[in-house]
């Protein structure tokens, strides 16, 4: 990446200097002429291609500021240098082309001015044509691969010239023709193509003003908040785009955007999708992006999922959430972890305001909550010194269990049971192999029940734990 980014460096700055070094040319040049000729329009031309070669110098000057990578005092980059050397680079132009105006209403109404045209002065300026012709190619080129603004507004001064320089080599053509076939009035051309000159000067200098100045006021690119805002609404996780701001500094694009994502959604599941969400604005347009995202309820939520939210809200785990509805009333269940150091009474009062958080959601209609307040495990147990495993005990238990097959048509199979004796109390694990296709509310029934059952048969184990799984497994 440091190799692409050097190489873009690289050639940007060798474009501004190719652009200096044909400035440098182009001015000698039609100074030249204007010694020879006299001409208004060699003349502006002459300043216009002045102008070019200090808006050129300031282009490699930004180019090399505007490249380096973002320090402490300039967070954002130094791309604002691009954006700052368009905008002296359009007051330069404007300053030329009144200038160029005065200059033609002078000749045109108050004082006359000798022209001598030449073959010599269209063959230079048609030099100079190809010249500009070929560097303003050569600017575009590099502007299409790696955007700039600086090197993008040079450009738009070199394919001005294009245009220029064709009017002022019609202007030249005009004269001499008026002094060969002997009419007068054409000697006015020449003033005129300077007119023209400056008409193409205001004309561009007034779009790339516009654009400098929208871009150091930090307005919008046209069009590209809405498509930002598109491209996400229509993302898997966002409910909404609530905002999207959008700056753009040089040759990058800083976007904020704000998004609603529904509230029980995880702290890492936020924040792949936030990555997700950066990554899409940067398919769209290469960009800096930060993602403010929101919690919001889904729009139809369920009773559960916000019962899930105030929960989470708080801090609170829960987990066997059930709901009853009987006569009018609404009956919840559900059972809340707390931490195992906590005393009954501060433990109450945690289940205490996640009832009254719960009865919100009902907006006066009755409900009734039974919290039911068990331990959040926190405590790594180690099997007590010199039980091991209790490998007697979890061979009866496995065939205690594939014995039970009959009775329970759900049941496939039962084995990689294991009994451990922990801190002085037997704890028995296994798989139990059930049929693929059943709901896991039943599948929840059977492994209770087959929990039970080996409770009851061996009343010495404290406590068993099933792992269900599914023929393929």
């Amino acid at each position: 990446m440091s190799d692409q980014l050097s190489g873009e460096v690289r050639e940007k700055k060798q474009a501004a200097l190719l652009s200096v070094g044909s400035a440098v040319v182009l001015v000698s040049l039609k100074t030249f002429l204007v010694l020879r000729t006299g001409s208004l329009g060699v003349l502006s031309e002459a300043l216009h291609s002045g102008l070019d070669l200090v808006a050129a110098v300031i282009t490699f000057l930004s180019v090399r500021v505007s490249d380096q990578p973002a320090d402490e005092r300039h967070p954002y980059g130094h791309g604002k240098f691009e954006n700052f050397s368009a905008f002296v680079e359009t007051g330069l132009l404007l300053l030329t082309a009144l200038y160029i105006i005065f200059e033609a209403f002078e000749r045109l109404f108050f004082r006359a001015v000798h022209i001598v045209p030449s073959i010599t002065a269209v063959v230079i300026l048609a030099f100079a044509l190809i010249i500009d012709m070929t560097r303003a190619k050569a600017l575009a080129g590099v502007v299409k691969k790696y955007p700039s603004e600086a090197l993008e507004a040079d450009a738009l001064h070199f394919s001005t010239d294009v245009w220029s320089t064709m009017v002022v080599i019609a202007g030249i053509g005009l004269v001499w023709a008026g002094e060969t076939c002997n009419i007068p009035w054409l000697i006015y051309a020449d003033a005129l193509a300077g007119l023209g000159v400056a008409g193409v000067i205001l004309w561009v200098g007034s779009q790339l003003g516009k654009r400098t100045i929208e871009a150091l006021l930090d307005t919008a690119p046209q069009g590209l908040q809405q498509e930002i805002a598109r491209a996400v609404s229509r993302m898997d996780g966002v409910l909404d785009v609530v905002r999207v701001r959008v700056r753009r500094a040089g040759n990058r694009h800083f976007v904020d955007a704000t998004v609603s994502v529904p509230r029980t959604a995880s702290l890492e599941q936020v924040h792949e999708l936030t990555d997700a969400i950066e990554k899409r604005i940067g398919e769209i347009v290469p960009s800096d992006v930060i993602v403010h995202p929101e919690p919001r309820a889904p729009k139809g939520e369920h009773l559960f999922e916000a019962i899930r939210a105030v929960a989470q809200r708080m801090g609170l785990a829960i987990h066997d959430l059930s709901a009853i509805q009987q006569q009018g009333m609404l009956f919840v269940e559900l059972h809340l972890e707390v931490d195992e150091n906590l005393s009954l009474r501060d433990a109450h009062r945690k289940a205490t305001e996640l009832e009254d958080g719960i009865r919100e959601l009902r907006g006066g209609s009755p409900i009734d909550v039974n919290i039911h307040i068990e331990p959040l495990g926190r405590h790594i147990a180690t099997p007590d010194t010199g039980a091991g495993e209790m490998k007697q005990l979890s061979r009866n238990i496995e065939a205690f269990l594939n014995s039970l097959t009959a009775e329970y048509d759900e049941l496939v199979n039962c084995h990689d049971v294991r009994v451990r004796q922990v801190e002085h109390r037997i704890l028995a694990s296994c798989h139990c192999t059930m049929k693929s296709d059943l709901p896991i509310t039943t599948v929840h029934d059977v492994t209770a029940a087959l929990e039970d059952r080996v409770k009851e048969h061996f009343p010495q184990v404290h406590r068993v734990t099933i792992h269900p799984e599914p023929l393929e497994g």
